[in-house]
């Protein structure tokens, strides 16, 4: 059996410009990046504005297990069946982080027949956005501590500045440093730490802003700390929104690739689902759903942390109405969720898998409650047995939804036609209602509180102390009306990642929260999430290197 970066080095891919051209871009309407990537450029983003859009598509999952899912990979899949039967489609994805590919998750360019290439650059610096976005919050980090060394004319309370620094690699060792050591050349000595890239701010701005404009807007309303008195300091104020915005200019243009069936995929921006909103960048959907009938999008993690922040913060930010949602679900991980070892997986238990089902239909609830179509795809697996399958539809018939077996893994596009057409079936039969899990009026505690008893099923949250009374001074402020961002384990509806299943009456603390006053959101930090992973006892680096040939080996 080939692996994923074998089957990849098989594609024969299309010149970029081929690919633009489907999409009726001329070739002055892109930046190539060598043969086979390239940007959409910002005046052919412009020139799209006012079309009618195509329909969206919104892929999320169960509560991933080590046993897999294959969100990307059903994404992949489902873009390219959508494709052969006719509907013109384009794929909407997020970048790769190298802390996931050098640590144990692995890429995001999908798996098997149903991937999108070029790989290897996908997965490692691709077209550098994420340097620039890692170089623009360390610029703003640098202009802080340099202000204050030279005289600090804002005032700024060095124990209140809120904006660490990034690197886009898991480091634990990082997560709380102290700066400025050495002596007085060197600045004022502070404690602080590092997020990885993904968790930065900057990048919740890039997947969000609409243009070059609304980008430095946003990156001059980045609250960096505040005075004694508690007066908000931002990057305006320091002047570092135009020096961000220039590091940012090219980042910003959506990046075009192509699937191993030579369909358009959008890859851009990165933010991830469990500590971020997870979601690729508005400007890269509406660009895609200006130039096609159907686009296929994910949301990260599972569906109670990424959907949720897909429809109640870059739905309601970018005014996107999605038409249907595929959850995707395996054998394997519906297993996990009822109780078998993983040491076990490959052994016949249709038993667990009906115990596992609770998880994925308390995932149907929750997007039901959204007002959604839902249709599940069951990513197969070899070995799955048909009682096995029989036990999910079975679950996902009692719930309203179809099930439908999906082959893509191993057949790619032909492999997900069946799922390909329940999705226009359910799009265009049905008027959909869809709908926010709370307004913009709901104060800011009450919206965490829905989300975590409406959405993870628990009795309350709870707030550590000078949370609920923070929240009320930035509701004083004016931020009353943003949206909130739950970081929280992606394993568990509660906040312990050794529960599955689908839990309820549980505590969800919260034992902070950030203002992201640019992305225009609150960050509710939960349990014992980290916005800094460190990387595991055997990671994946150990096993990457390059060939005879100069080829990457070990990566997937």
């Amino acid at each position: 059996m080939m692996t994923d970066i074998q089957i990849a080095r098989q594609a024969v891919k299309l010149p970029i410009a081929e690919v633009a051209a489907g999409l009726g871009l001329s070739p002055a309407d892109i930046l190539p990046y060598g043969h086979d990537k390239a940007k959409i450029t910002h005046a052919a983003i412009a020139a799209l504005q006012g079309r009618a859009p195509g329909r969206l598509v919104l892929v999320t999952a169960i509560n991933p297990t080590p046993a897999g899912e294959g969100k990307t990979t059903t994404t992949v899949g489902l873009g390219d069946a959508l494709n052969r039967i006719g509907k013109r489609t384009t794929i909407c994805i997020r970048e790769a982080s190298l802390g996931p590919n050098f640590g144990m998750k692995g890429g995001a360019a999908g798996g098997g027949r149903a991937q999108i290439v070029p790989m290897e650059d996908m997965n490692l610096h691709f077209t550098g956005d994420f340097h620039a976005i890692t170089s623009a919050h360390n610029l703003l980090a640098a202009m802080i501590d340099n202000h204050i060394y030279w005289g600090n004319e804002l005032n700024i309370d060095s124990r209140r500045i809120a904006w660490r620094r990034v690197m886009d690699m898991n480091d634990r060792a990082l997560r709380d440093v102290a700066l400025g050591l050495g002596g007085v050349a060197n600045g004022f000595p502070r404690q602080s730490g590092f997020d990885i890239t993904v968790a930065s701010e900057v990048m919740a701005i890039l997947c969000l802003a609409r243009d070059l404009a609304d980008l430095q807007d946003r990156l001059g309303r980045i609250v960096i700390g505040y005075t004694r008195d508690r007066t908000p300091i931002t990057a305006r104020d320091l002047q570092a929104d135009g020096a961000m915005t220039v590091l940012l200019k090219d980042a910003l243009q959506p990046n075009l690739v192509q699937t191993l069936e030579n369909n358009p995929a959008l890859v851009h921006g990165g933010p991830f689902g469990n500590i971020a909103h997870g979601c690729n960048s508005v400007i890269a959907t509406r660009a895609a759903l200006a130039m096609s009938d159907y686009v296929v999008t994910e949301a990260g993690f599972g569906a109670d942390l990424g959907a949720e922040k897909f429809l109640d913060i870059k739905c309601r930010m970018a005014g996107l109405t999605p038409s249907v949602a595929v959850l995707v679900a395996t054998i394997r991980a519906l297993k996990m969720n009822g109780g078998t070892a993983r040491a076990d997986l490959g052994h016949q238990d249709a038993a667990a898998v009906t115990r596992g089902c609770a998880n994925l239909g308390r995932h149907i609830e929750n997007l039901h409650g959204f007002g959604l179509p839902v249709v599940v795809a069951l990513n197969h697996f070899d070995g799955d047995s048909p009682a096995e399958i029989a036990a999910l539809q079975d679950c996902c018939a009692a719930h309203g939804v179809k099930a439908i077996l999906a082959r893509h893994w191993a057949e790619g596009g032909a492999g997900a036609e069946d799922l390909a057409r329940e999705v226009t079936a359910l799009v265009e039969g049905n008027s959909v209602d869809f709908h926010k899990l709370y307004p913009d009026t709901m104060p800011l505690w009450q919206k965490i509180e829905t989300i975590c008893t409406r959405i993870y099923r628990a009795a309350h949250a709870e707030a550590a102390p000078g949370v609920r009374e923070q929240l009320a001074r930035w509701e004083e402020a004016g931020h009353a009306k943003m949206p909130v961002c739950i970081a929280k384990t992606q394993y568990s509806f509660t906040t312990d990642p050794a529960i599955r299943g689908a839990p309820e009456g549980h505590i969800i603390p919260v034992r902070e929260v950030r203002l992201n006053a640019g992305a225009g959101f609150v960050v509710a930090i939960c349990g014992e999430i980290m916005t800094m992973p460190g990387l595991p006892s055997r990671p994946a680096a150990q096993t990457i290197t390059l060939d005879a040939e100069g080829q990457v080996e070990g990566l997937f």
